[in-house]
């Protein structure tokens, strides 16, 4: 199946960003989504907003770092739709601090949200891609797998991981499955700076607003990927704003 109009896709950290601008693109492409988020309420939205417009939406509140809310994401795919052609390891944190203010908890949420949380997700739908003989992962990495800048040391390790994982993903796919990292550079989602030391997070903001790109280009790149024929594979695509260094 080549395009995206009635591929199955699920998402995960689908209730704002980039997540949310992914969902909206594809709904408008004519594809079924199933998607995933632990905010309730803001998941409900961006359903009804895809359903109200005509698009086919299923909503589950989900955990990335428990494996069996990775489970029922992908078996709600198959139950609803017979299928699931696309999963899109989307959730992320960016809780970014000095090394000096020890702040552990934020290390292991991005290290539990990044590394576990896509391992989790593999781990679901890789056994529907083999049964189906067809698949595509799309993961999210960040320009900080290519760029490490300070404070974002931790964040940058987790990000580094999964352009690792990805690509080792790939290799074991096989010629049935197929395997994109999409790695954006600033872009304007309301996690910018998010749960960050006040020094980060401002600093943060004061780049958002000089050069942040919007959720939508990363949305269109990974409908980019999705769409292409079977049996290619958009492996790595890197989105950013064009002064970003």
């Amino acid at each position: 199946m080549s395009g995206i109009e009635g591929k199955v896709v699920a998402i995960t950290g689908a209730s704002s960003g980039i997540g949310a601008a992914t969902a909206a693109y594809l709904a408008g492409k004519g594809a079924r989504l199933v998607l995933g988020a632990r905010r309730e309420d803001r998941l409900h939205e961006v359903v009804d907003q895809i359903t109200a417009q005509g698009g086919s939406a299923a909503g589950t509140v989900i955990d990335v770092t428990r494996r069996e809310d990775l489970k029922r994401l992908t078996d709600m795919a198959v139950d609803r739709f017979g299928r699931l052609d696309v999963l899109v390891s989307n959730a992320g944190t960016m809780a970014v601090s000095p090394f000096d203010e020890l702040r552990q908890d934020d290390w292991d949420a991005m290290v539990a949200t990044h590394i576990t949380g896509l391992l989790n997700g593999i781990g679901a739908a890789l056994p529907v891609f083999r049964r189906q003989n067809s698949g595509q992962f799309v993961n999210i990495a960040s320009t900080a797998a290519y760029v490490v800048k300070s404070p974002q040391a931790v964040y940058a390790a987790t990000k580094t991981a999964v352009k690792v994982l990805t690509e080792g993903l790939r290799q074991e796919s096989g010629p049935q499955l197929r395997v994109t990292l999409v790695s954006p550079g600033f872009t304007n989602t309301e996690g910018v700076g998010k749960g960050a030391s006040p020094e980060a997070a401002a600093a943060a903001a004061r780049q958002r607003d000089e050069m942040a790109i919007p959720p939508s280009a990363i949305a269109s790149a990974i409908g980019y990927a999705i769409e292409q024929p079977a049996g290619i594979d958009i492996s790595e695509v890197v989105v950013r704003p064009t002064v970003q260094a």
